[in-house]
């Protein structure tokens, strides 16, 4: 097996759309209608968000294990059978406590059904393809925002929190599960096949892979925080800042900006190391931040930030999947990917609460220069590791028929 189907590709492409849309995405507009219902502060409904990530980081590396051992198709079908079914917990619930543990299996069940998975299942199907693969699957997801976020507003003029989680519940059944229930079908007609190709060697010696593992860990944990930080608050962060009547600009630039990522690193990135891809997107965070605080207020200042944040923010999801198969090669990729899921989710477990709660005290332009700081400490950590790897090898051509 050369190369990785198109049409898997796009598959998963539909259900990452589905599920970034319905299981993360929809959650800053749908918040503050839950705090009202319930009787909460937003940054009580933010924290609890944060302990649900907290908790999903928690079951990230044991959902990479089952992806090694059992198959990350068939993971991913289970999973958006359990994302369904947490949905329409969050949206039946009765008291808050409920809804709390509603939210908590969202988040667990989206370590089983979103990037991490999907990028296994691509590795299992052709390793020497993945890196490839990967790129051109975030290509595709990189919509899941500028669809979700206006179709969630759109949704929650007429209906409810309860109704649009039950309405993404319907799509997560509708969509996603047939499709994953096609893709393990295949993954099992394949599976002698797939025993067959060879996998992809590490880079690194054994000596060097615990403690270029944990700086890789490390700069991922930073950059998932500021991400998480300001995807979860973008609307009401602008508004905040004096850029309400622009902030459907950001939101609309910021999906388009993460496709935008995935061209250029399709066309021009062939020859660029990993580790240098990664210092790239952690840079463009606290960039497209700096920008936001400096010219808040002006169109163009907004619209930049939303580009830098999106062409940094696309380029994170690639490197979180083609880093760790470059230094560390094939074998145990599910769990490496459980890993820096794990150290992403918990770092970002905090963020929303963090932010929100900094903005709620010191303003939200103070919280906006915290995130920077995060970011550039972010840029310092990948640095190291960049040292510390030196070149690394290249993203390979595509192979004609892969996407």
């Amino acid at each position: 097996m050369t190369g990785i189907p198109a049409r898997m590709i796009w598959a998963l492409g539909v259900t990452q759309i589905v599920g970034y849309g319905t299981l993360y995405y929809s959650f800053g507009t749908l918040a503050p209608a839950m705090a009202a219902e319930f009787g909460w502060s937003e940054p009580w409904v933010f924290g609890l968000l944060s302990a649900s990530l907290l908790l999903g980081g928690l079951v990230a590396p044991f959902a990479g294990r089952l992806a090694d051992r059992h198959g990350a198709a068939q993971l991913m079908g289970w999973g958006s059978v359990a994302a369904a079914l947490a949905l329409v917990l969050a949206a039946l619930a009765p008291n808050g406590m409920v809804f709390a543990v509603g939210l908590a299996a969202i988040e667990v069940a989206s370590a089983f059904v979103l990037y991490a998975t999907a990028f296994a299942a691509l590795a299992q199907a052709s390793p020497a393809a993945a890196q490839r693969g990967i790129t051109h699957l975030t290509l595709i997801a990189g919509f899941a925002s500028t669809i979700f976020w206006p179709i969630t507003a759109m949704l929650h003029e007429t209906f409810s929190w309860r109704d649009v989680y039950l309405i993404y519940a319907a799509t997560n059944l509708v969509l996603c599960v047939p499709i994953h229930l096609w893709l393990a079908r295949g993954h099992r007609l394949r599976s002698a096949e797939r025993r067959e190709t060879p996998a992809t060697s590490a880079l690194l010696p054994p000596e060097r892979q615990r403690a270029v593992l944990l700086l890789m860990l490390g700069g991922f944990a930073l950059v998932g925080f500021v991400s998480s930080a300001i995807t979860v608050h973008m609307v009401p962060m602008l508004s905040a800042l004096g850029a309400g009547s622009t902030a459907m600009l950001a939101t609309m630039l910021f999906g388009p900006s993460q496709v935008l990522s995935r061209l250029l690193n399709l066309q021009f990135g062939r020859r660029l190391s990993q580790p240098m891809l990664a210092i790239i997107a952690a840079l463009a965070l606290p960039a497209g931040l700096a920008v936001l605080l400096l010219s808040p207020l002006w169109p163009v200042g907004v619209a930049t930030f939303a580009v830098l944040f999106g062409l940094g923010n696309g380029l994170y999801s690639i490197a979180s999947g083609t880093l760790p198969l470059v230094l560390f090669g094939s074998s145990g990729y599910g769990r490496r990917l459980g890993l820096i899921s794990a150290a992403r989710l918990i770092a970002s477990a905090a963020a929303p609460f963090a932010f929100s709660l900094l903005a709620g005290a010191a303003g939200t332009a103070v919280g906006v220069a915290a995130a920077a700081a995060v970011g550039v400490l972010s840029v310092a950590v990948f640095a190291l590791l960049w040292s510390a790897t030196g070149t690394a090898a290249p993203q390979p051509a595509a192979a004609a028929h892969e996407a």
